[in-house]
């Protein structure tokens, strides 16, 4: 059946159908204006409800503005209330018909009626018109003075709504003189709260271009106003006491007498219910004691009590947050709360969240006392039906044996997880193994007997194969088959996507050879060709230079790959101890609940937007399809590295990524040089006697023998334009026009990802290096920058989108350029300025 014609339906009751709806509205409201009729207030309520219900679904219904004003003259309170609400949405976008509020409105701030003189008030602050600024004074100045707190209040809001529409006409009327008077002196908490905060806005803002309102701001902090507002702390709501309570923290004492003054004054504060408050005088009394360290340590315990209280009495999101300032204090000071970690196990019914915070807290407090009754409270999670959970119990079992001295349960705990045959939990206790055994290889017969056992085929995660695979390289001696698992590995070399696995393989192999040199040896073979040939860029010069250390003494390579293993006394922290105190310092903050400085979630350079990131794509980092990489240049990408010399890479140009293809070793002619120590290559000149020992070592390891080309003379080195510039607009255009060139990942140096805390300092660095940046943004552990460079003799462009993963110490670039041939070179230089980044 088809729809009817438009005439024939019917119209929605919640919105008008056409203008007509809005003109019969505007009659009937005008036809109700002088009218005195009884009950004439109902009638002007339904259509008054109509106007808002229009106007906040997005209809315009500015046209009634006229009526809506007339109408507004009653007593009845509801109706004003709508009738300012309306007001206030239109006045601003329409200034000319503000002005015929103004009369009503002044008119209504003399009402007999507080709450009327206090909204009508409001609304004729919220105006926000410049040209009505003049009609703002009297009225304000009357409302400072009126007779009900109210009144006083909406004031007191409406002088800092005049300062931002002007602030020159509201330090002339000397309003901030008159909110200090009322801020010593009202009787009301709520308007000398209100007070505080406007003064607080207003000098601050103020300060930077007037001493005297720099001197203002400084006398809050005087002594007679700090203990003035603490001895009225119990009369103000809980926003206005976490108001001085911030206020408090700036205070600089004058003795230790002072402090404990204001920690006595404070103290019932600290059995408030709402935790906005306790937090706000946690914070005050850790400041107030940072330099008196036994003080310190007693205040950690005062707060133990209040703060355990609100975890377990609260909302979750309020535990969550309760818990985050928990955590930090933990971390500070773990024997404090040691005793009191049974109030940190999870309840059943608690949030995912909440939970994952809750075992970081048991992680952070376990030490030899508590430890066993921790661990075996973690290993009945790791049994959990939420999957995230159990995955976080395991870690947190591994996290407290790698920080213990004495393991002995810990570890028959973890391989018992290994007997759990589920997928999930074998993957998380494998890599726990591993960093057991890195930190205590005393260890190692009993977890490689149970590790032994475990297939290959039955792990799937990268992180997990890859710590299977460290193992038999770094146990083959113990393990009987190691080289056949290894092999077996090999041979899905293919099939395997994770290059992580991939790198753990061929240093397996290498291992496994040195140990077991007769069974690896085929193996060791299939793994340096297939390394060779890979894609990932890491990947290709691991293998790469595994190959060049074998050619060039067996021994050395096994010193250099198979060390003596050492324990390792202790693994990096991923937070620095700086990060961590100004989290310290910014406590009672989202930086807690974030566990990074305000500064990364807040300033633009860290958290973007770009300025163009519309043109650009979405700022969300995901690697393009490879099918946009312009095929020519695909592999050179992968095969330029600085093991492999410029004059060596035409060598390797038929190198095949199939397995199954077969394979001619990269040729290297070149002499190791005396002054290098025993791994430096350079030059390209070789002798007989070497050029034999390749081949030979070619022989051996299954790879084949190669055909020597002559050398090829090194390109020039690519020289940029320091002053480049191009416009935003012609960047955008070029890079959705041009095709990439080249796509390749690359590492950051530790002391690039440190200086990477503050971004500015990559794009200055790359700057010095001619590369400049037009836009950036990201936030930790993800970077993300878009470079342009130029050629000094002509005019070419070369357009460079580089993505940093800070966590994984990674580099990811695309590069697109007006002459494709030349990408390489500038792909050589903008690698070459990278790895230089965060260097002295």
């Amino acid at each position: 059946m088809p729809p009817p014609a438009a005439s024939a339906r019917y119209p929605s009751p919640s919105q008008p159908s056409g203008k007509s709806e809005v003109t019969d509205l505007k009659s009937q409201l005008r036809q109700l204006a002088g009218s005195r009729a009884p009950g004439v207030d109902d009638s002007k309520r339904d259509l008054f409800k109509k106007v808002i219900s229009y106007m906040t679904i997005g209809i315009d219904v500015s046209s009634v503005f006229g009526e809506m004003v007339m109408c507004s003259a009653t007593s009845d309170i509801v109706l004003k209330k709508m009738c300012y609400l309306y007001v206030g949405n239109y006045a601003k976008g329409n200034p000319d018909l503000s002005l015929l509020t103004i009369n009503f409105l002044q008119r209504d701030c003399k009402d007999e009626d507080p709450m009327i003189r206090g909204l009508a008030l409001r609304s004729l602050c919220s105006l926000r018109v410049p040209n009505l600024v003049e009609y703002l004074l009297g009225p304000l100045g009357s409302g400072l003075k009126d007779n009900n707190s109210y009144v006083r209040t909406i004031a007191v809001t409406g002088v800092l709504k005049l300062y931002h529409i002007s602030a020159s006409t509201c330090i002339d009327a000397e309003f901030p003189a008159t909110l200090k008077s009322l801020m010593l002196h009202d009787s009301d908490a709520q308007v000398v709260a209100n007070c505080l905060a406007a003064l607080q806005e207003i000098w601050s803002l103020e300060a930077s271009h007037s001493e005297e309102a720099c001197r203002e701001k400084e006398s809050l902090l005087s002594k007679p106003l700090i203990y003035y507002f603490l001895n009225r702390i119990k009369e103000f709501n809980e926003w206005a006491q976490c108001l001085i309570l911030e206020l408090a923290v700036k205070y600089v004492p004058s003795d230790s007498n002072d402090i404990f003054d204001i920690m006595n004054l404070l103290e019932d504060r600290l059995q408030h219910a709402n935790g906005a408050v306790v937090l706000a005088t946690v914070k005050v009394f850790l400041q107030l004691t940072l330099s008196m360290t036994d003080v310190h340590q007693q205040v950690y315990e005062r707060i133990k009590s209040p703060l355990l209280t609100l975890v377990s009495s609260g909302s979750p999101e309020q535990s969550y947050a309760i818990l985050s300032h928990l955590h930090l204090l933990v971390v500070r000071a773990p024997f404090i709360f040691a005793s009191d970690y049974k109030h940190f196990y999870c309840q059943y019914n608690e949030p995912s969240y909440v939970k994952k915070l809750k075992l970081e807290m048991l992680t952070a407090i376990a030490n030899e006392s508590n430890t066993y009754e921790i661990v075996t409270e973690l290993c009945e999670y790791a049994a959990n039906v939420d999957i995230e959970i159990a995955r976080e119990s395991i870690r947190a079992v591994g996290k407290i044996a790698l920080q213990q001295y004495d393991v002995n349960a810990i570890v028959d705990r973890l391989l018992q997880f290994l007997e759990m045959e589920k997928d999930y939990v074998t993957a998380e206790t494998l890599v726990l193994v591993k960093d057991l055994l890195r930190k205590h290889p005393q260890w190692s017969h009993d977890c490689i007997s149970v590790v032994g056992g475990i297939s290959s085929k039955n792990i799937q995660e990268p992180k997990a194969k890859a710590a299977l695979i460290w193992m038999l390289g770094e146990y083959a001696q113990d393990m009987s088959d190691a080289p056949y698992i290894l092999e077996n590995l090999i041979e899905n070399w293919e099939e395997e996507h994770s290059a992580e696995v991939r790198l753990h393989l061929l240093t397996a192999a290498m291992k496994c050879f040195f140990k077991r040199a007769p069974e690896t040896q085929k193996a060791l073979g299939i793994a340096l060709a297939a390394g060779i040939a890979d894609f990932h860029q890491d990947v290709h010069d691991r293998a790469l230079f595994y190959y060049r250390v074998l050619q060039y003494d067996v021994h050395v390579a096994e010193r250099v790959v198979s060390p003596p293993q050492q324990a390792v006394s202790a693994f990096a922290d991923t937070q620095s101890s700086e990060i961590k105190d100004r989290i310290f310092d910014e406590f009672n903050s989202l930086s807690v609940i974030y566990q990074k400085p305000s500064y990364m979630f807040t300033d633009k350079e860290h958290r973007g937007p770009f300025e163009f990131s519309d043109e650009l794509g979405s700022t969300a980092i995901a690697p393009e399809a490879s099918s946009d990489i312009v095929p020519a240049q695909q592999y050179e990408a992968n095969d330029k590295d600085l093991l492999l010399s410029t004059d060596e890479k035409d060598d390797n140009k038929g190198l095949s990524s199939n397995n199954g293809s077969a394979y001619t070793a990269p040729y290297d002619g070149s002499n190791i040089s005396s002054q290098m120590q025993e791994l430096a290559i350079s030059g390209p000149a070789a002798s007989a006697t070497t050029t034999q020992s390749s081949f030979d070592f070619d022989d051996l390891l299954g790879l084949g023998l190669p055909t020597a080309p002559a050398p090829t003379p090194s390109p020039p080195l690519l020289k940029l334009n320091a002053r480049a510039s191009l416009d935003p607009r012609a960047f955008q255009q070029k890079w959705r026009q041009l095709p990439i060139s080249l796509s390749q990942e690359y590492s950051v140096n530790p002391q690039g990802i440190a200086a990477l805390t503050v971004p500015q300092s990559l794009i200055k660095h790359m700057q010095s290096r001619s590369i400049h940046c037009i836009a950036s943004g990201g936030q930790a552990p993800n970077f993300k920058f878009f470079f342009f460079a130029q050629k000094e003799a002509e005019p070419s462009d070369y357009l460079t989108e580089c993505i940093i993963n800070s966590s994984t110490a990674k580099a990811q670039i695309k590069v697109k350029a007006d002459e494709q041939s030349t990408s390489q070179a500038f792909a050589t230089v903008f690698e070459t300025a990278l790895s230089q980044f965060g260097m002295p």
